[in-house]
């Protein structure tokens, strides 16, 4: 990490994402604030300077989806390997989900505990969430106090004994103690009774394990939590959104006032079900990947504005969960991505003829606006010195050693991303640079 310089520094480029849109800027920075916006030739007053030329520079990316798995599973991911990889995809504040730590964030006590273990571990902002789980209500606002950005629950099994899912019964206990506190509910939404069993053999076959999680689940869920809504409004903010098909029905919630926003992931704007190969467990996730026909309607929503922003799920293992024989159902079912998000994203994006202003619109500034970051997700005098500076143009493969997470998982393996991250600021100090990592070296 780059000592800070107290006299300040100047990052100037052709391609700059400000609220004027993409322009010609110098950002200037001092005490770890943005402390004006000016012209591309503005002078730098003799502190030091950066061109990024014709590289885009932007806010950090905001990422409010991300299982860091500490403390007590740091063997899948823990904060050093989790942010060193944020900071080398660009992200500059990661939200770290209650689940898949032991103990899992439902009590203040529980949170600080996972404070202590990120101490001294981070090389990127890191906020938290709570989580909502059977019995935990007198929990919620001694958590609120202690400084979580939001709360997750599950409708469905999350998978880890130590974070139930909830009921309709649970919701409506903590829902009225979610409207006084103010702060989002993020929902992982799958209707459990419409979900099949697994096979009592498992199953290599990604057609069975992507019916045993259908469409009508994530729909069924979805509404039942705008029902919820309609008798106690409280910020509602439905997760990894995996068919567009539920997205009527979220219109027309807003449209009668109800606070509901909604995420997509990399993963689902990047795959299609049919180009899995059976045995393929790199790409299992909950709800799974859908059919091309379904990826198109996510993006068609997420550049409508119909989907608020995109947020990696980043959701590693060890080895050996993944490695299952092939089985869909014994694998763990989670996408490690976290350093990927942006390119991944941005490939995507591209290719629809989208701007990069865009990005920083569902990558910065809506989930900053979402964690209530109000410092944070966009290049405002004022704001916190969060800076990257990326190339748009530049492609890389991704080679699965080069990545920073804890383990090299990756259904990214051998793609060829474009969007490639040259240098990561936090606070005015420089945490990555593209020149002392392969890891996004252009192909």
């Amino acid at each position: 990490m780059t000592p800070l310089r107290p006299e300040g520094v100047v990052i100037r480029g052709r391609r700059v994402i400000t609220g004027d849109g993409v322009r010609p800027a110098s950002v200037h920075i001092v005490d770890r604030r943005i402390s004006a916006l000016s012209t591309y030739d503005a002078p730098p007053d003799g502190v030091e300077e950066i061109d990024a030329g014709d590289a885009v520079v932007m806010s950090g990316v905001v990422d409010t989806h991300v299982h860091v798995n500490a403390p007590g599973r740091t063997a899948w991911e823990g904060f050093e390997t989790a942010t060193r990889a944020a900071a080398a995809g660009g992200v500059t504040t990661l939200l770290d989900m209650p689940l898949n730590a032991i103990p899992a964030t439902t009590t203040a006590d529980a949170l600080r505990q996972k404070r202590e273990e990120a101490q001294g571990k981070t090389v990127v902002n890191v906020e938290f969430i709570g989580g909502v789980i059977p019995g935990n209500v007198e929990q919620l606002e001694p958590l609120a106090r202690a400084g979580v950005r939001a709360f997750k629950c599950f409708l469905t099994p999350s998978g880890v004994d130590e974070f139930p899912a909830v009921t309709e019964r649970d919701l409506r206990e903590a829902l009225p103690v979610l409207a006084r506190i103010g702060l989002p509910l993020m929902v992982h939404a799958e209707d459990p009774a419409l979900l099949l069993a697994s096979p009592a053999n498992g199953s290599r076959s990604y057609s069975t394990y992507l019916a045993s999680r259908p469409v009508a689940a994530e729909h069924s869920a979805i509404a039942l939590m705008i029902r919820l809504l309609e008798r106690c409004p409280t910020p509602v903010h439905i997760v990894h959104l995996s068919s567009a098909s539920s997205l009527a029905l979220i219109r027309s919630a807003r449209a009668s006032g109800l606070p509901v926003t909604v995420e997509t992931c990399p993963h689902y704007l990047t795959f299609a079900a049919e180009e899995i190969a059976d045995g393929q467990t790199a790409f299992k996730c909950a709800p799974p990947i859908r059919d091309g026909d379904e990826r198109e309607a996510l993006w068609r929503a997420l550049i409508a504005g119909d989907i608020d922003l995109v947020a990696s799920d980043h959701s590693p293992c060890p080895p050996a969960m993944k490695d299952t024989d092939g089985d869909f159902f014994a694998a763990w079912g989670g996408i490690a991505s976290l350093q990927l998000s942006l390119a991944a994203t941005w490939t995507g994006a591209r290719a629809r003829g989208v701007g990069v202003e865009r990005i920083a619109q569902w990558m910065s500034t809506a989930p900053a606006r979402l964690a209530g970051l109000s410092q944070k997700g966009s290049l405002v005098p004022g704001n916190d010195a969060d800076v990257i500076i990326w190339d748009p143009d530049a492609r890389f493969v991704v080679d699965p050693s080069n990545l920073r997470h804890r383990h090299h998982i990756t259904p990214y393996a051998g793609r060829t991303l474009v969007g490639v991250v040259r240098a990561t600021y936090v606070g005015g100090r420089k945490v990555f640079s593209e020149s002392s990592s392969p890891s996004n070296r252009s192909a």
